[in-house]
C-alpha cells in the first residue's frame, strides 16, 4: 500500500502564504512523495509552482519568493487515479472568465469518467486523465452560473466518491469534505489567520491551534483577511464512511482525526489485539515504524492480564516490549527492486534484527497489515535465522480481502493474500507459529463508531459507494447526471 495525498490551504492577515504552505506540506510529506505544488494569489493574479518530486526538492528559495500573496493552497501527491507524471501533479490550476481557480484533492471519484465525457461533449478540453481536473472543470462551469457556495454545492451533488479538497478562487480559500467524510480534513487557527489541512500535524508545524474537523458535507470558506471562516453545511447523509485505515496506518501518530489522537487509537487497538488473541511469549516487538504503537498497547495490556484474561500475579510482568528490528531510513521502497532476489535483499537492507533481543526467545511481532504476504514471510524467516524459537504474528487491523477504490493505491484482489486464503493458510504461507488479526468490531469500538459509519470495504468487500461490480454496505447510488442540461461552452 502507498499513501494517499495531502492538502492544505491558508488565508493570512498580512504576510505571504508561500512559506507556511511549504512547511505544512513538509508535515504532510508522508501522504505522498511523487509531486508537490503550491498555488497563491496576491489579489490581482494567481501564482503557481508545481513539480514532480519531494517537497524539499520541488521548492527552493527563489521558487517561494515569487509565490506572492497572503492566501493559497498546497498539495503533496501519491497517485491513486491518473498518470504518474507532471500533468496530474497538483494543485490543478485553471483560469476562466469568472476568475482563477486552484484545486487540491485527496481521495478518488467513482464517476469521474462519466463527468469528463459529459463536459468534453460541450467543449471542455482536458489535459490529464486524473479526476482532480474533472472536479476543477465542473466547478469552473458552475461558477459561471452561480455564486461560490451554490457552485460548490452543485458540483458536490454531481461527483460521487471520496474527496477532501482545498480550493482557491482568486484570493478566497475554501475546504470541502465529501458527504460521508471518507478523507480527513481539519481547520486550524494561526496567530494571523486560519488554515485547512489533511491532518492536524500540519497545523502544529505552524504553531497553530486545532479548531475542529471539517464536517462531512461541509464547505468552509476562509475569510480573506485571516480573521475567521464561514461554514456551510451543503449536504447531510444519514451515515458517514470514515476510512479506518487513516488511524491504522496512513496518518501521522501525532495527528488528531475526527476527535481521536491517532497514536492513542493505535495503542488501544494494540490492547484490543491482546484481549482478542494475545499469546504468551518472551518479547513483543513492532515492525518499525508502523507497528510501534500497536506493540506498545499490546505489551501494556499483557502486563495487566494473562492471555486467558486473568489478572497477572504481582511478580509476573507479562510480555516484554522490545525493539528487535532496527530500520534503515535511507533505503527506498522495496517494490522498486527489479528482481525477487533484490527485493528479498532489500528487506535486510531496510530492517536489521537485534540478535540479543531475539536469539533463544519466543517472539511476537506486530504490524499494521499483511498485503501480499511477501514482506511478512521474509520477516518471519529473518527472525528465525536470528535464533527465535517461535515467531507469532499479530496484526493491528482486520485482514485485507479487497482493493480500495477511495484513494489508497492498494493491490488487486489477485495480489492480496487474504482474498482467497484463510488465516491458517496465511500462517502456513508466511511460516509463522501463529497468526491473528484484529476484528472489525474492535476497530469500531476503539474509534467509537458504528460499523456502518466506517469505510470497511477493503476488509469486508462491501463499500459505501456505488462501484461497478462491487457490493455496497448501504443504500447508495451515483448521481443522475442526465437530470441536468449543460449549456454549450462559451
Amino acid at each position: 500500500m502507498t499513501e494517499k495525498c495531502g492538502v492544505v490551504g491558508v488565508s493570512l492577515g498580512g504576510r505571504d502564504a508561500a512559506r507556511p504552505l511549504y512547511y505544512a506540506l513538509y508535515a504532510l510529506q508522508h501522504r505522498g512523495q511523487e509531486s508537490a505544488g503550491i498555488v497563491t494569489h496576491d489579489g490581482f493574479q494567481q501564482h503557481s509552482h508545481v513539480e514532480m518530486g519531494l517537497v524539499g526538492d520541488v521548492f527552493d528559495e527563489d521558487d517561494l519568493d515569487v509565490l506572492n500573496g497572503s492566501s493559497g493552497i498546497g498539495h503533496t501527491r501519491y497517485p491513486t487515479a491518473g498518470s504518474v507524471d507532471s500533468c496530474c501533479a497538483q494543485p490543478f490550476s485553471v483560469s476562466f472568465k469568472s476568475g482563477s481557480l486552484g484545486l487540491s484533492h485527496n481521495g478518488n471519484l467513482i464517476n469521474a469518467d462519466e463527468i469528463r465525457e459529459e463536459l468534453a461533449a460541450v467543449g471542455h478540453a482536458f489535459t490529464s486523465d486524473g479526476d482532480t481536473e474533472v472536479i476543477a472543470h465542473d466547478l469552473a462551469r458552475n461558477l459561471l452560473e452561480e455564486d461560490l457556495v451554490r457552485a460548490v454545492k452543485r458540483t458536490m451533488q454531481r461527483i460521487h466518491g471520496s474527496y477532501s479538497l482545498t480550493i482557491s478562487h482568486d484570493d478566497t480559500v475554501l475546504g470541502v469534505r465529501d458527504p460521508q467524510g471518507n478523507r480527513p480534513l481539519c481547520i486550524g487557527k494561526l496567530d494571523d489567520g486560519y488554515m485547512i489541512a489533511s491532518e492536524s500535524a500540519a497545523i502544529d508545524t505552524l504553531d497553530g491551534e486545532l479548531v475542529r474537523d471539517v464536517r462531512p458535507g461541509e464547505l468552509v470558506v476562509l475569510q480573506e483577511d485571516g480573521q475567521g471562516f464561514d461554514s456551510y453545511q451543503l449536504i447531510e447523509e444519514e451515515h458517514t464512511a470514515h476510512c479506518f485505515f487513516e488511524h491504522v496506518y496512513f496518518a501521522r501518530p501525532d495527528s488528531v482525526i475526527d476527535g481521536t489522537l491517532v497514536y492513542e487509537a493505535r495503542r488501544e487497538l494494540g490492547r484490543k489485539l491482546w484481549e482478542e488473541s494475545g499469546v504468551e511469549t518472551d518479547v513483543v516487538m513492532p515492525v518499525p515504524d508502523s507497528g510501534r504503537a500497536f506493540a506498545s498497547g499490546y505489551a501494556d495490556a499483557a502486563s495487566e492480564t494473562t492471555a486467558d484474561g486473568e489478572p497477572r500475579d504481582r511478580d509476573d510482568d507479562g510480555v516484554e516490549f522490545a525493539e528487535g528490528l532496527m530500520k534503515n531510513r535511507y533505503v527506498g521502497r522495496t517494490f522498486i527492486m527489479p528482481t525477487q532476489d533484490e527485493r528479498e535483499r532489500a528487506v535486510r537492507l531496510k530492517l536489521n534484527p537485534i540478535k540479543s533481543t531475539i536469539e533463544g526467545k519466543t517472539v511476537t511481532v506486530i504490524d499494521d497489515s499483511i498485503v501480499r504476504g511477501t514482506t511478512s514471510t521474509q520477516l518471519v524467516q529473518l527472525l528465525k535465522d536470528c535464533g527465535a524459537e517461535e515467531v507469532h504474528v499479530r496484526i493491528g487491523a482486520p485482514s485485507i480481502v479487497a482493493p480500495c477504490y477511495m484513494g489508497i493505491n492498494m493491490a488487486t484482489r489477485g495480489e492480496l493474500i487474504a482474498s482467497d486464503k484463510t488465516t491458517a493458510e496465511i500462517r502456513d504461507a508466511i511460516d509463522a507459529d501463529s497468526l491473528a488479526y484484529l476484528s472489525t468490531d474492535a476497530v469500531a469500538d476503539v474509534l467509537e463508531k458504528e460499523r456502518i459509519d466506517l469505510c470497511l470495504g477493503c476488509v469486508t468487500g462491501e463499500y459505501p459507494y456505488d462501484i461497478d461490480g462491487e457490493e455496497t454496505d448501504r443504500d447508495v447510488s451515483r448521481p443522475d447526471l442526465g437530470s441536468r442540461t449543460l449549456p454549450a461552452d462559451d
